[in-house]
């Protein structure tokens, strides 16, 4: 089958109004129909943010990638646009693979993978593609511009893919992810004046044995003082609570010399201790925030709404700032999240204990949660979302200082490639007084713990229903609780 943007217009355009709409959340980027997964080109653009994101319309599965693309003022309210990228080239006949995005002389250039897999070669190699407008793209015609004469004697052309490009000292450079010969996880640097003419730097950072056989999605920023290089593995080993989803994202900080090409890694974490979280990109706007979105899904897993046949299947988290503080990546709801909802119902000095009833509120299926738990000693604090049947369980158990997010009772099944069914994640507590900040959207559920981690995660109740319930084993204080509405005049 060949493909074209003129046909998977068409496509959209002739089946948006088909699909079932269920579990579609509100607030939480999807697509109009068919396959959602990495975000690519992550862009502010000419007063808007632009994101693209891998896409296969015809079918809510993994396919030929395509590059769909929206935008928005306020990272809430999205505007679907035409798809930006189809594979149409010999180059890349078997996928638009993921990529950036960066503007240079007013226009938007957009660098991916071009995938070739015919006839047991398989070729990934870095592509151009350029706008006036930011809409329309009209691919460089000497493209590839980043192929095997740039890494002979260093990387596989066969796993080469995900360029992130940036400026830094008046010259552009990108990030592209490859692995080594015995597969480890490894990231090349590149650098070019006029985003045509590329040349290999070095290699930027390699991992070890346990840190996965694949690299994926790599992003190089500088934030507070610090440089960040996100990325995220295939097949890393679990270390003790962190990094038991098969394909798991991690954020290495340090500084990078620019003389050497190389990345000085001072600390690494998990960056999201959720089940569905997975290819982070970032992207900074015009008030010098840097900001950062990932799919909400995870590989080799089955996804419920093409089991069900609802037509379409992924959906982006909730965009986060990002601040470092001490080496540590931060993430917090951005100001325009804050904005975009309304209280409903606010509580002061709630008491929980072993012998109280449980507290429960009806909650709307767009909404959002604010508490402060103070010291609870030896309390185990369970929350839980959904209905009585079928619910995401938020379990603060301080006698192990644990803080598990477990959706086994939430309705679907859903599980994967890891070797045992993995339903739950666990992250260690550090302190017994938090302030935990919970974002509901119909099928999604994430968690802010302080500025400790986050838990992103699907969930898809058999018959639909959300209230939050809030029990402990011993005397526990909620010194405030404050539920928010999506404000749907915004």
């Amino acid at each position: 089958m060949l493909y074209t943007t003129e046909q998977a217009n068409k496509f959209i355009e002739e089946n948006q109004d088909k699909m079932i709409e269920t579990y579609r959340p509100k607030y939480h980027l999807t697509p109009p129909v068919g396959w959602m997964n990495d975000p690519n080109g992550f862009v502010y653009f000419k007063g808007e943010y632009h994101l693209f994101y891998q896409h296969y319309p015809y079918q809510s599965v993994w396919g030929p990638m395509h590059w769909g693309h929206a935008k928005s003022k306020d990272l809430i309210h999205w505007e679907h646009l035409p798809v930006a990228l189809a594979p149409e080239e010999n180059y890349e006949i078997d996928g638009c693979f993921s990529g950036s995005a960066i503007e240079k002389d007013g226009k938007l250039y957009l660098m991916y993978t071009g995938h070739y897999e015919r006839n047991g070669e398989r070729r990934e190699t870095q592509c151009l593609a350029y706008s006036e407008d930011g809409i329309h793209f009209k691919k460089y015609e000497k493209n590839p511009v980043i192929d095997e004469s740039h890494i002979e004697g260093v990387a596989d052309i066969a796993d080469f893919r995900d360029p992130k490009v940036f400026e830094h000292d008046n010259k552009y450079y990108c990030v592209v992810a490859s692995k080594t010969s015995d597969e480890r996880g490894r990231i090349l640097l590149f650098q070019s004046s006029d985003l045509i003419n590329w040349e290999y730097v070095s290699i930027l950072l390699e991992g070890e044995e346990q840190e996965g056989i694949m690299w994926e999605c790599p992003d190089l920023f500088q934030l507070d003082g610090k440089d960040v290089l996100i990325m995220s593995p295939i097949a890393m080993l679990p270390e003790k609570y962190a990094f038991h989803n098969r394909s798991s994202t991690i954020a290495f900080i340090g500084q990078v010399d620019w003389q050497k090409g190389e990345f000085h890694v001072e600390n690494s974490h998990e960056i999201d201790s959720g089940l569905d979280f997975y290819a982070p990109q970032t992207c900074e706007d015009d008030e010098g925030q840097r900001i950062m979105v990932a799919w909400m899904q995870m590989w080799d897993r089955n996804m419920p709404t093409n089991d069900l046949k609802h037509g379409w299947v992924g959906s982006m988290t909730l965009p986060r700032k990002l601040n470092v503080s001490e080496n540590r990546l931060i993430q917090t709801p951005i100001l325009s999240v804050e904005e975009s909802f309304v209280s409903i119902s606010n509580f002061k000095n709630i008491t929980l204990n072993e012998n109280s009833d449980s507290f429960y509120q009806i909650l709307p299926c767009a909404s959002s949660i604010k508490l402060h738990v103070e010291e609870f000693n030896k309390a185990n604090v369970t929350i839980k979302i959904g209905s009585e049947e079928e619910y995401v369980e938020i379990i603060l158990n301080n006698s192990d200082k644990l803080m598990t997010i477990d959706r086994s009772q939430s309705g679907y099944d859903i599980v994967g490639a890891e070797s045992k069914p993995l339903r739950s994640r666990s992250y260690e507590l550090l302190k017994d007084t938090y302030v935990i900040e919970i974002f509901v959207d119909v099928s999604t559920l994430e968690v802010f713990l302080d500025d400790a981690t986050t838990f992103s995660l699907n969930f898809y109740q058999k018959q639909p229903k959300l209230r939050l319930e809030m029990t402990s084993s011993s005397d526990v204080m909620i010194d405030c609780l404050d539920i928010k509405e999506l404000d749907e005049s915004c």
